[in-house]
């Protein structure tokens, strides 16, 4: 699919690529183009956003946990009916995890399996002409990668801009667009990043404001020049539906489902049904599967110990239907959820487990997980990946392999034991699923 593509990246974090991706996209949007996001790597936040710049659904692409089957079905969704692709990368350009060329988790292999050239978004401030040798070397360090030129970012003064461009002049790499210092264009943030699109206070406007910034600038026509690549055609095919009718929370609890698994889900004729826990709704009984994707029930624990009508549903649905929860939902699947203050809060009780945000301990990377017993995601033994980002902790025991939901390792095979819960029909795990035995 010969759909044009860029990729937004940068030499390290906070460098400001969704700034810069988020700008380029409300521009071209504007231009009444069918713009696609696409987020490189294990992020349920940024994809949210896209959606809000562009009007069209975005999906994640990632290298350690997608196989090339999955990975060109779920591109070739993100290319479809579109005019052009937006990608923003994850951390720098080439941070992954240390595995086979092309399977490292990092941006630069997703760049080239699609031949997507880089938009390299540079953080100018504390330096200027030393900048064009950070560029430089992004442009050396991997034959397969061609970067197409660079943003500045936090640019100080005129002056500043001339000097940071007579260093990239000097090694030959192209100034596509500058951005000043500006603490307005900061989206608001929390423990796990971004505060996600749909609580984000006059989001419309924000966007707006940064398509204006891009206008003004970016070099829209140079960066539309340089987008290329191409997605093939009619490879693998998206994940499969748990069931047939699936109860799935949503709402500012729950909201952390990867795009790709719901297309999946619709795709092979599957019906979404969603319910709000915090307005006290329960899983529709007319479902044959219940899901609880993550989010932050910790902000929300109060809302949901009173909510009678979901915890009383939940538990009924239980009883006759499979229920998983992940991370977030694997907490209020458990018996408590103690929160920041210290407060406890009763949760489902469906699973023998109780998680604190009390003392925060950061918990963050690839799981490779093998199922203990059939269930929900498959059968035994089955080879799950999936990445966890929390900062709560189990107050309770560890799982016994009698009660534990799978074992797992990180994405070097260290073996990291039992982990998440399984009783009865009802399964929970801290990782989030990205893609299953590909």
């Amino acid at each position: 699919m010969s759909v044009p593509g860029i990729l937004v990246a940068a030499p390290r974090s906070s460098s400001g690529k969704t700034t810069v991706t988020l700008a380029l996209m409300r521009a071209l949007a504007r231009r009444g183009l069918r713009v696609r996001g696409v987020k490189c790597g294990p992020d349920y936040i940024d994809p949210a956003f896209h959606e809000a710049a562009t009007g069209f659904p975005s999906v994640n692409l990632d290298s350690f946990a997608m196989g090339p089957a999955l990975l060109d079905a779920v591109a070739g969704f993100a290319v479809r009916d579109a005019d052009i692709v937006v990608a923003e990368g994850s951390m720098g350009l080439f941070d992954g995890v240390r595995a086979g060329e092309g399977r490292t988790g990092a941006n630069a292999d997703i760049a080239a399996r699609y031949g997507w050239p880089v938009l390299l978004v540079l953080d100018v401030s504390g330096a200027a002409q030393s900048a064009a040798a950070i560029a430089l070397g992004c442009s050396l360090y991997d034959a397969r990668v061609r970067i197409a030129g660079v943003v500045l970012n936090k640019v100080a003064s005129a002056r500043h801009r001339r000097l940071v461009e007579a260093g990239l002049a000097r090694v030959g790499i192209p100034v596509l667009g500058a951005l000043m210092r500006d603490a307005s264009l900061v989206l608001p943030e929390r423990h796990l990043g971004l505060v996600q699109a749909r609580e984000t206070s006059d989001l419309d406007a924000r966007l707006d404001r940064l398509g204006d910034l891009a206008v003004e600038g970016l070099d829209c026509d140079a960066i539309l020049a340089a987008a290329g690549g191409a997605v093939p055609a009619g490879a693998g095919a998206l994940p499969r539906p748990p069931g047939q009718r699936i109860a799935v929370a949503a709402d500012a609890a729950f909201s952390f489902l990867y795009p790709h698994q719901a297309a999946g889900w619709r795709a092979a004729g599957a019906e979404i049904v969603s319910f709000s826990p915090l307005a006290d709704e329960a899983p529709s009984q007319g479902c044959d599967v219940c899901w609880l994707p993550g989010g932050y029930p910790e902000l929300h624990a109060g809302r949901i110990a009173a909510a009678t009508t979901f915890l009383g549903g939940l538990r009924s649905f239980a009883e006759t239907r499979p229920v998983h929860g992940e991370c977030g939902g694997y907490m209020v699947l458990g018996e408590s959820l103690e929160d920041a203050a210290g407060m406890q809060h009763p949760m489902a009780g469906l699973l023998p487990v109780a998680t604190s945000y009390k003392s925060r301990k950061l918990h963050l990377g690839y799981r490779v997980a093998h199922p203990i017993a059939d269930g929900i995601l498959g059968r035994a033994g089955l080879r799950l990946v999936g990445h966890e980002f929390h900062y709560a902790s189990e107050s309770t025991p560890p799982p016994s392999e009698d009660e534990a939901f799978c074992r797992v390792a990180d994405a070097e095979g260290t073996d990291l034991g039992f982990a998440g819960h399984r009783r009865g029909r009802v399964t929970g795990t801290f990782f989030h699923l990205i893609a299953l035995d590909d």
